[in-house]
């Protein structure tokens, strides 16, 4: 029985870390070949050879920094390279502060770095990964579709992590406007807002003391209506479904996976 992927080309950024991994995990259980990246090299080829051997998926890898341009110029040409062509992208390579803290104490080189990464990642990711799915448009008539992983902090206000809700806040720009310039072009762009998910990245910031502040679970959870964090696997299910060829006529919006934050 055929994947709902199956034969497409996927690639995922920021591969190795909780989302990146999940999610290549669940595209080669549907079928597709992966180009997937990450910045830490070893744990990109520990991905890579788990889902090779595990699902018999055809992979090719690349580590990088994706706030270098260069990669993502590269893992667009990889794709069509390796594959012929580049059906979905998931833009999920993302930093964090490393903790909460008024803006004003938030380290400028620290805030420079992030919105490197966590936006003008992004920017360069789109901007190699369209002409590439808008010349199989106009060459098949069929295009692509990219996922911008973005946050919930993306669409509202985020107490203690200014510079990163400043850094999504621009992903969601990012994904509106494209989707807009590309909706005639065969290519659908959408963001996934999630809240806090049981990821390395939320989880690491609990319960260690940094800048003599103390983050617990609870504290983390408490604006949240379901009061507890998502599990990856339930973001993920938005990464699939914006990204399904059976969800066609839906572009340049924010899905929420937020457990009712963003209800209010």
């Amino acid at each position: 029985m055929a994947g709902l992927f199956d034969g497409a080309t996927v690639l995922i950024t920021g591969a190795a870390g909780g989302f990146g991994s999940a999610a290549a995990r669940r595209y080669a259980r549907e079928g597709a070949r992966l180009v997937l990246s990450d910045y830490d090299a070893g744990a990109l080829d520990a991905i890579g050879l788990e889902i090779g051997e595990e699902q018999g998926s055809e992979i090719a890898s690349l580590a990088g920094d994706i706030a270098d341009e260069r990669l993502s110029e590269d893992l667009a040409a990889l794709a069509v390279d390796r594959f012929g062509r580049l059906d979905i992208a998931v833009n999920n390579a993302g930093i964090v502060q490393e903790a909460f803290e008024k803006l004003p104490k938030i380290a400028s080189d620290e805030a420079r770095r992030i919105i490197d990464v966590d936006l003008v990642g992004v920017f360069y990711a789109l901007k190699h990964q369209l002409p590439v799915m808008e010349r199989q448009f106009r060459e098949s008539g069929a295009g692509g579709a990219i996922v911008n992983v973005a946050s919930v902090a993306g669409v509202t206000g985020a107490s203690g992590l200014s510079v990163y809700a400043a850094a999504k806040h621009g992903v969601v720009g990012l994904t509106r406007s494209a989707a807009q310039e590309y909706a005639r072009l065969g290519v659908r762009i959408n963001a996934v807002c999630p809240s806090f998910a049981r990821t390395p990245m939320a989880t690491d910031m609990l319960d260690v003391e940094r800048r003599g502040k103390v983050v617990t679970e609870n504290q983390l959870v408490r604006g949240i209506p379901m009061a507890r964090m998502a599990e990856v696997e339930e973001v993920i299910e938005a990464f699939i479904f914006a990204s399904s060829p059976h969800n066609s006529f839906m572009t340049g919006q924010t899905l929420h996976v937020d457990g009712g934050l963003t209800a209010y």
